[in-house]
């Protein structure tokens, strides 16, 4: 699937609860599918700066894919690192990078994350971003 795709699968998702709790709601609900790292992945290169909540994320390069694993700590970092993981990962570095993340917009849910909120996402999307690229140069 892709990333438009993903997308486009969450927002008729997200339109079934007309009420903006329930969409935080159904977040949280996502975050009870959330993964944990092992200790040795939780450090400074992956811990999400700019997130409200500790928040680390760990991106790999495999077979021209980037990878992404990750674990939050409040049940809003955990349900949007879901989502993201969800959205992003497994995708081409070249599919990342030629996304427009002002699409997630469409979701409509961004707009009713909190100004803090909002900028652990713009954290997150600036790492995913970052590992795309480090995939990119590797040519992996």
């Amino acid at each position: 699937m892709t990333i438009e795709e993903t997308i486009a699968k969450y927002k008729e998702d997200f339109d079934l609860f007309p009420d903006p709790n329930d969409k935080l709601e159904y977040i949280f609900d996502l975050g009870k599918k959330h993964t944990t790292l092992p200790e040795e992945d939780k450090n400074d290169n992956t811990y999400v700066n700019g997130c409200a909540s500790d928040a680390w994320l760990v991106g790999e390069c495999k077979d021209g894919l980037l990878v992404l694993r990750g674990e939050g700590t409040s049940e809003m970092a955990k349900g949007m690192l879901t989502l993201l993981i969800d959205i992003f990962g497994n995708k081409t570095p070249e599919d990342i990078l030629g996304f427009d993340p002002a699409k997630l917009q469409d979701m409509g849910i961004v707009e009713l994350l909190s100004p803090v909120r909002q900028q652990s996402l713009e954290a997150f999307l600036k790492m995913v971003y970052g590992y795309a690229h480090k995939c990119k140069e590797q040519g992996a």
